[in-house]
């Protein structure tokens, strides 16, 4: 069933609820067509909710380590180790910074304030 809505092809449409914890589950023929893995990219357009596949390459953050690895002297499989290692030590980090925000956003943990973050113009 394809409709015109806001100038846009759509090519199908569902309603879905949204739980108490703001979560949503995605219709299985949406999931499927658009082959969505683990994680999806989510975007806040002009009043509306964009959820679209993520698509991941080679990110930056990942050469500038690879460079430094690589500048530190290690090669071959110790190269892929420590890529590997860092790669890790970036993920859990990343989550932890993510529940601490989830956190505060919810107000288990207290937020820093503007001058705490930036500091004074005393």
């Amino acid at each position: 069933m394809a409709s015109e809505m806001r100038g846009r092809h759509l090519l199908g449409r569902k309603i879905i609820k949204v739980s108490s914890k703001r979560q949503i589950t995605i219709p299985i023929q949406f999931f499927k067509e658009l082959d969505l893995g683990s994680e999806i990219e989510c975007l806040l357009e002009e009043g509306r909710i964009i959820l679209q596949p993520l698509h991941r390459g080679p990110s930056e953050f990942s050469l500038e380590i690879l460079k430094d690895l690589l500048a530190q002297g290690y090669a071959g499989d110790a190269l892929l180790e420590q890529f590997e290692k860092k790669g890790q030590d970036i993920k859990k980090a990343t989550s932890q910074m993510l529940e601490e925000a989830d956190a505060m956003a919810t107000g288990k943990l207290p937020s820093a304030s503007f001058d705490q973050v930036f500091g004074s113009e005393d």
